[in-house]
């Protein structure tokens, strides 16, 4: 699936990548309060610090900034499962670092990933595919891990059974951010990344 282009008159990528960068931040914050469609660009702007005039030499409209923010959040997750694991190490702890480092990550971006559900509808014909891609490679990085267990010997499973159990942790992980809520009044995140991922293993690892 081809990357949505979000177009600038900018052509300092660093430059592009700060700016962008204040904005997914300051809109998280205005979208999450207001909520994507009552949010005006001019206060996008103000929360990132600068004009609407800057603001607009780095978007063209404010569905761009919606898409940076879902673009943002997949990024930093493949980031950091890239850092932190070896997919293709086909080891039962090798799967649960995976799950701790991408249950981190979706407590660190917890607003975003907020936002991300409750505003997707409103990306452009153009942008959704792209978002819903992602989504869809985020399980497959899991389903990949898995199955490198199941060539390995660690683990018994078939692949349907490994592609529903990558969908489970992916779901698990953001369930965080939705029930958050509910959840910090008994867990606190490190509990909670234990003691699902050790029901997780339960349901398909057997000595």
């Amino acid at each position: 699936m081809k990357k949505s282009k979000v177009l600038a008159s900018v052509k300092d990528e660093r430059l592009i990548e700060k700016r962008r960068g204040q904005m997914v931040k300051g809109a998280v914050t205005l979208f999450k309060e207001k909520g994507f469609h009552q949010t005006t660009t001019r206060e996008i702007a103000r929360a990132a610090g600068f004009s609407i005039g800057t603001l607009y030499e780095y978007i063209r409209q404010k569905e761009d900034v919606l898409y940076l923010v879902c673009d943002t959040i997949y990024d930093q997750v493949h980031m950091r499962l890239e850092q932190d694991i070896d997919i293709k190490l086909g080891t039962i702890e090798s799967l649960k670092q995976a799950i701790k480092s991408y249950f981190k990550v979706m407590c660190d971006m917890q607003d975003e990933v907020l936002i991300m559900y409750q505003e997707t509808k409103s990306l452009s014909k153009e942008a959704l595919p792209y978002v819903l891609k992602k989504e869809t490679n985020l399980a497959t990085i899991f389903k990949e891990i898995i199955e490198s267990c199941v060539e390995s010997g660690e683990l018994t499973l078939s692949e349907q059974e490994c592609e529903l159990i990558a969908h489970n942790i992916v779901v698990q992980g953001q369930m965080w951010a939705f029930r958050r809520w509910e959840l910090q009044k008994i867990y606190t995140h490190d509990q909670y990344i234990e003691l699902q991922t050790k029901i997780i293993l339960q349901g398909i690892y057997k000595k």
